[in-house]
């Protein structure tokens, strides 16, 4: 597995900087691909865009928990994404309250 090096990983992190000629192009390509996928997504059945959507946010929970040093159970992770997004089932895994704050924070702050 290739080794992903964090900005907070080099030793003149705090010095970054960066380039918006460099930066622009690959954000906006970036929306174009986002903007097909979501335009995708509407031409599927609405169940199939929950999971997609269910998908994406544990996802990015996950691995911005592990950015910071926390390990998350991704079912875990899910269970209570979709609690929070009211896709809320029997079948779904109990969660801790922690896994339930840190989703419930990360929502919060991107959605």
């Amino acid at each position: 597995m290739k080794h992903i090096t964090y900005i907070h990983e080099n030793k003149d992190w705090t010095e970054w900087q960066w380039s918006d000629k460099k930066l622009l192009p690959l954000v906006s390509r970036v929306r174009i691909l986002q903007g097909r996928l979501l335009g995708k997504l509407l031409t599927l059945r609405f169940d199939l865009n929950v999971e997609a959507q269910l998908d994406a946010v544990t996802l990015e929970i996950v691995k911005t928990s592990e950015i910071e040093g926390e390990s998350l159970d991704n079912e875990q992770v899910r269970s209570s994404v979709a609690r929070h997004l009211g896709v809320d089932n029997d079948s779904m895994l109990a969660t801790t309250r922690e896994i339930d704050a840190v989703v419930e924070m990360m929502l919060n702050a991107t959605y």
